[in-house]
């Protein structure tokens, strides 16, 4: 009889998982790296096309990520303790999805064993109208406001 091994992310809490488990469930849409604002009536988070500075856009990977928080003020930290408290990250995040006790979707990479396989959805940021932050002025991000376009709005909350 063969008995199937449930993967990690099924039978540990998300405290109980290594540091690297705990970053494979990131799938690399870089939709997180995107510059973002909170409406205030409504309190709604509204992305921008305009990806951080150190967001290689290509790759959708922090180009800094040991010291992003070092040079990068405005970097979340995605943790367990703060996961289910970080609506604004979109339903596809690898790390909102356990947290939220749903399955991966097949084109993660942990699921697929592709790490092309999230871009190949069309559900990362790759190949899309973003810019980097690199090439704006701080003030001039409200500019690029992204107003629901598909590829997002399947990932939104």
């Amino acid at each position: 009889m063969t008995v199937w091994k449930q993967p990690y992310w099924k039978t540990k809490s998300l405290h109980e998982m290594t540091v690297s488990e705990w970053e494979s469930l990131c799938c690399g849409c870089g939709i997180c790296c995107l510059h973002r604002f909170r409406e205030g009536k409504s309190g709604k988070t509204r992305f921008t096309a305009v990806a951080c500075r150190h967001l290689d856009l290509e790759t959708c990977r922090c180009r800094i990520y040991a010291n992003r928080f070092q040079f990068e003020r405005d970097c979340k930290k995605i943790s367990p303790e703060n996961i289910l408290k970080s609506k604004w990250l979109p339903k596809t995040c690898g790390y909102r999805t356990v947290a939220e006790g749903r399955d991966l979707g097949g084109w993660h990479p942990l699921i697929s064993g592709n790490p092309d396989s999230v871009h190949q959805a069309g559900i990362s940021i790759r190949n899309k109208e973003i810019i980097s932050g690199a090439d704006t002025v701080a003030g001039d991000v409200l500019k690029y406001l992204l107003i629901q376009p598909a590829w997002l709005s399947r990932s939104e909350a």
